[in-house]
């Protein structure tokens, strides 16, 4: 298989762009859909309403198509963009607003979520690239805990890349579990998404010891 990294540079012309986006829509629909062994090439080919040939000028395989989709939702959980926040000042608010985007950027992408843990399991190319994707956002939260940390907002006693590692960890594996798996609360309803937010909000605000959360 061809790695993440090979793949190929985009079109540069409109025409291009467009049959490539078109291909990757439908590679994402089709793989939600039938999920990754049953997926055929014909199939999204059919679902983007290109000719069959015409997949070659921007894909070696199945595998590059299924990367370059991965690729665009990893954009979306990076870069998921915040609500409006009244205090931006307010470390605890800014800290909520983030929970809240990656959980609804997350739950977005649960399909696909799923989908990568069950390719990492058979193809090392992806679970190298699922590995690379924690390390991204581990990274940046660990960023995020020094400066508060620089702030005297967060405990200067820990370090920040093993307690961002602690608690991206915390906040994923929760993620995973109520919108790939679909967990229940006892046996009842589906874990409500306000009540996730401020959960994993308040464990971080705790671990980190803010102001008031000591």
């Amino acid at each position: 298989m061809a790695p993440l990294s090979h793949l190929r540079e985009p079109p540069t012309t409109k025409r291009g762009a467009r049959t490539r986006a078109a291909l990757v829509k439908a590679a994402r629909k089709v793989f939600e859909r039938d999920g990754y062994l049953d997926t055929r090439l014909t199939d999204i080919t059919k679902e983007a309403q290109c000719a069959a040939g015409s997949f070659y000028t921007y894909f070696a395989n199945k595998e590059e198509v299924l990367a370059a989709v991965l690729l665009e939702a990893q954009e979306d959980m990076m870069h998921p963009g915040m609500g409006r926040v009244q205090d931006a000042d307010d470390p605890y608010a800014v800290l909520e607003a983030s929970n809240r985007a990656y959980l609804e950027a997350y739950k977005r992408n649960a399909q696909l979520m799923a989908l990568l843990e069950q390719v990492a399991q058979v193809e090392p190319e992806f679970r190298a690239f699922r590995s690379r994707r924690a390390d991204a956002f581990i990274l940046r939260n660990a960023r995020g805990i020094a400066d508060l940390q620089a702030r005297g907002v967060a405990d200067r006693e820990v370090d920040p890349m093993l307690a961002s590692r602690a608690l991206s960890g915390m906040v994923s594996v929760m993620a995973y579990h109520a919108f790939v798996l679909g967990e229940r609360q006892e046996q009842g309803p589906l874990v409500d998404f306000e009540e996730l937010v401020s959960t994993v909000t308040r464990l971080w605000a705790n671990a980190l010891r803010f102001p008031g959360h000591r």
